[in-house]
């Protein structure tokens, strides 16, 4: 029995591998996975590596006492392949992220959570 697309994508996560979702027949990139192209249908969807490149779409930022890890952002990252990810921007403060800030995706570890995709801005020096 082949794994559904969720449990698919955070075995990618899990092996440090970022992919996102390219539709065979229309050539549409997506995410989040899914059994079937959002645009026109196929269930013919591969699995790629996508640039990890992108644009802050959106942000706010998440307040927080101070004793409970203070203040975070979260923010929907437009890929430049064309999709967008609910994500937060690491490595400057939160009020700094800005809506236009180019970011580069990395693979985070959440423990018993798991690991999902967070971003850096681009150009931080920062282990991918």
């Amino acid at each position: 029995m082949t794994p559904g697309p969720e449990l698919t994508y955070q075995n990618y996560l899990a092996a440090g591998e970022f992919r996102i979702q390219r539709c065979d027949q229309c050539a549409k990139h997506v995410f989040y996975p899914r059994v079937l192209c959002p645009a026109c249908g196929s269930s013919k969807l591969s699995w790629i590596r996508p640039s990890g490149t992108g644009t802050v779409y959106s942000t706010t930022v998440m307040r927080r006492k101070a004793e409970s890890g203070g203040d975070y952002n979260v923010c929907l990252v437009e890929l430049n392949e064309g999709p967008r990810l609910m994500s937060r921007v690491e490595g400057v403060p939160p009020q700094e992220v800005k809506i236009g800030m180019a970011v580069n995706a990395r693979i985070a570890s959440g423990g018993d959570e798991g690991h999902f995709v967070v971003f850096d801005p681009a150009g931080a020096a920062h282990g991918r």
